[in-house]
């Protein structure tokens, strides 16, 4: 039984395809259940890579239609949250708003202006230590980790996207938030954008996700889709990474309780 919860939709502005193109991707690759799960808005609109605020009501009615449609068929209803301090009362606000599935924590702003995964900042990874930026992303995931708004947290180690890492045992930048996740009993995304991204890797790394599994971190699979032909992208290199390390089991959400099952 494999899942992919991490999906996206028009809605945020950089993904292709309607809900029922994804779903019909999702019974071709074999997949028990799937659920959506496209960029929050926030209460004012900053960027362009998520839905305005007016259009959450849009988006529960779009995948609400595609339950609809499909009634055999088990589709879950996520959001994938960013992250980002002093809006914690949002967060609150949005959980609020339907019975969600399921909540993502992500992060991607390590400044109020700079959210670090976007390719038209690249020249600011010129402008400051490499060690500085993994530092500012590691400590904004681990007080992501001791907000315990989410069910499971995305892309651990997106910071690497571009392919920028500091010398050196990394394991240094992300022990404490693996040790506030394992704490807090959230579980971890294994996700394969990465393998698509220039950095060429599994979000996250392999040795990531061995200092995960010593933790007893639950872990679930994804692939964060943008379109219909990454849906499930890459998941048998995915569930060998979860095998190879320990893992038996991955995790299924429903009503926000996360219901483990075998790894297959």
């Amino acid at each position: 039984m494999r899942t992919d919860y991490h999906m996206h939709t028009p809605l945020c502005g950089h993904a292709l395809g309607a809900p029922r193109d994804y779903i019909l991707a999702a019974q071709r690759a074999g997949l028990a259940e799937i659920g959506f799960s496209d960029h929050n808005p926030m209460p004012t609109q900053f960027d362009d890579w998520r839905m305005a605020p007016e259009q959450l009501t849009d988006y529960i009615a779009m995948i609400r239609e595609a339950q609809w449609e499909f009634p055999d068929y088990p589709i879950r209803l996520g959001l994938e949250c960013d992250y980002i301090p002093s809006f914690e009362g949002h967060i609150h606000y949005l959980a609020e708003q339907v019975s969600w599935d399921y909540l993502i924590g992500s992060v991607h702003y390590i400044t109020p202006d700079w959210d670090v995964d976007n390719p038209k900042h690249l020249k600011r990874w010129t402008e400051q230590p490499v060690d500085e930026i993994w530092q500012a992303y590691f400590d904004a995931y681990t007080q992501m980790a001791k907000s315990c708004l989410f069910d499971f947290l995305a892309h651990p180690d997106l910071v690497k996207k571009f392919g920028h890492k500091p010398e050196g045992d990394l394991s240094r930048f992300y022990r404490g938030t693996l040790d506030a996740i394992a704490e807090a009993g959230t579980v971890l995304e294994i996700n394969t954008a990465g393998l698509r991204k220039d950095v060429h890797e599994i979000y996250p790394s392999r040795e990531f996700l061995v200092a995960a599994h010593m933790r007893n971190i639950p872990i679930v699979i994804n692939s964060d889709a943008h379109s219909p032909k990454e849906v499930a992208a890459d998941f048998d290199r995915a569930y060998m990474l979860a095998r190879d390390v320990g893992y038996t089991e991955v995790m299924t959400f429903r009503n926000r309780k996360a219901i483990p099952i075998p790894i297959s």
